[in-house]
This record gives structure tokens, sequence and C-alpha cells, in this order.
């Protein structure tokens, strides 16, 4: 069997990254095993019925990992997140990467593909420590490898029952300044990089893409959305006190977004290596203004 026959193991397949790299790259006809927990599960049975080959694993139990990577070509890294009521457990978040690395250099993969999320200038700061960690271990693993750190999805706005992002009675509510660029980026745009550095490895061979398609402000993107799904949106700005009020590191991440002034990714140049590269209007009219429509319903009518 040649090397492209051999699958990638995608993890993470039944979450919002991972499912998206595994439907793209079944789409491209390139064999995907997806590491799932439980494959009798609705959204495992999915995956097989879209053509992937599924493994049953678990990043705390390492054993199964070894049995999870034998025989692919490639790994699609993006253990299970990590954050709970104190925050950010970056150890285990690390532990959990690097055991998939550790099985990865056994069973001589040959390329590592690891997606985090984008830089603000301090590892300490919302969700990078752990990510970090993974990243450097990815690099000194020997193996191939590409990082892909994305900024904000536009998929947060299908979000419910979070203190920030979705949309609640017309309202979409963040720590972002309201009048500055904010960064983002479509999960099947992630997706898309991610294929193009498993169908070239030595071009992607030790970058690091910082990923985002689109740089309108909060309140711009707040009124395309409205215009899109026929409803007024508009953004509030949380204080620094109440990011505060949600914990340290929230707190911490409304600062450094000032101090830094957000995310940094070369559009451009990224529009350059990805063409289809998706704007948020662009999202929108492809299926995100359709699927914010379903959430929230429509408008309770006026009396008149």
């Amino acid at each position: 069997m040649s090397p492209q026959h051999h699958p990638i193991l995608v993890t993470g397949a039944t979450g919002t990254q991972g499912g998206a790299t595994a439907r793209h790259l079944l789409h491209a006809g390139v064999p995907v095993r997806a590491l799932v927990r439980d494959t009798a599960a609705p959204a495992a049975r999915a995956l097989s019925d879209a053509g992937a080959e599924l493994v049953a694993g678990d990043f705390d139990t390492p054993q199964t990992l070894d049995a999870a990577v034998a025989g692919a070509r490639g790994v699609f890294l993006i253990p299970p997140a990590t954050f709970g009521p104190q925050g950010w457990n970056s150890e285990l978040e690390a532990d959990r990467g690097v055991a998939v690395i550790r099985a990865a250099e056994r069973a001589d993969v040959e390329q590592i593909v690891f997606t985090g999320v984008a830089s603000l200038g301090k590892d300490a700061t919302w969700g990078m420590a752990g990510k970090r960690l993974i990243e450097d271990a990815v690099a000194a693993s020997g193996l191939r490898y590409t990082l892909l750190r994305p900024a904000r999805f536009f998929e947060n706005y299908l979000l419910r029952g979070s203190p920030m992002d979705g949309i609640i009675d017309g309202v979409h509510q963040h720590l972002f300044p309201a009048d500055r660029p904010l960064q983002s980026v479509a999960v099947a745009d992630i997706a898309a990089f991610a294929a193009l550095a498993f169908a070239d490895p030595d071009r992607f061979h030790g970058r690091t893409l910082e990923l985002a398609s689109d740089s309108g402000t909060p309140v711009d993107a707040a009124a395309a959305v409205g215009r899109a799904i026929g409803q007024p949106v508009r953004y509030r700005e949380i204080s620094e006190a109440e990011a505060d009020a949600l914990g340290a590191q929230i707190g911490n991440t409304w600062r450094l977004i000032r101090e830094t002034g957000g995310w940094q990714a070369d559009i451009p140049a990224l529009r350059e290596i990805h063409p289809g590269l998706r704007t948020l209007d662009t999202w929108l009219a492809e299926s995100g203004a359709d699927r914010i429509r379903e959430l929230i319903g429509d408008p309770v009518p006026t009396t008149r």
C-alpha cells in the first residue's frame, strides 16, 4: 500500500475542528481514521457513514492510542478542551497532546498537524499555555509537522448558554473592544489548511500559520449578522470588572487584547495559500445565517 493510501488519524473527530477536518479529507478522497470514545455514538456513526474508519480510544488512556495511530501516515491533533470553573488545566491538556505525539513517534507516523490558538503575546493567557507545550513537543518529535493557530471562530455566533459569544436576545456580548478589528475564521477553513498540509508535507513542514480570514470590528460584524438573518443584532463590549468576575484568565485576556491589539494573522498571505478563504459575509451566505436563525428563531411580532 502506498503511503498516500494510509489513513490520516483525526483526533477530536466528533468535535468542531476535528469533524470539519475529517469531512474535508474524506471529500478529497483521503482515507480517514477517526478517534472516538464511543463508536456507537450518533456523531461517530455519522462519520462512519461518511466513509471514516472508526477507532475507539481515549487521550486519558494512552495504551489505546498505539492501536489508533498504527499504520496512519499522519495525525490531526486536537486534544479535548480542559476549561473548567478554575480556568484552563494546561498540564492536563499538554499531557493529552504529548501522549498522542509519543504514540505517533512509536508508530513512525510521518506527520502531525496540530491546531491550537492564535497568539496574543503571552503564553499564560487565555488557553495558550497547554497548547504551547504541545507545540514544543511536536517540534521536538522529529516528525514533519505544521502548527495551526486559529483566531476566534465564526461558528461562535452559534454558541448558547455561554456568558460570552453567541447571540442572545439580539445581543452579541464579548470582551473584545467594540471599535477595533477582530480577527475571526471559519472552521471549514481551518480544515482546509490542515488538508493542504497533509497533501504537501514538505511545503508545510515546520510552518506555524496564524489563521484568520476577516477582521471587521465587532460592531460591524454584528451588523452584518443582523442583515444576513433579517433581525437586528448589536454588539455589547463587557467591562473589565465584568471580565474579572468571569475569572482571572478572562480578565487578564481582556487587558492583554487592549495591550497587544489582538490577533495579527496575515490574511492576504493566507489567501494566497488558500484562495477560497471565507469572509464573514461568505460564511453567513453559505450556511451561517441559516444556522443562526435556526437557533434564535423568528422575531416576536410587534402588537400594534
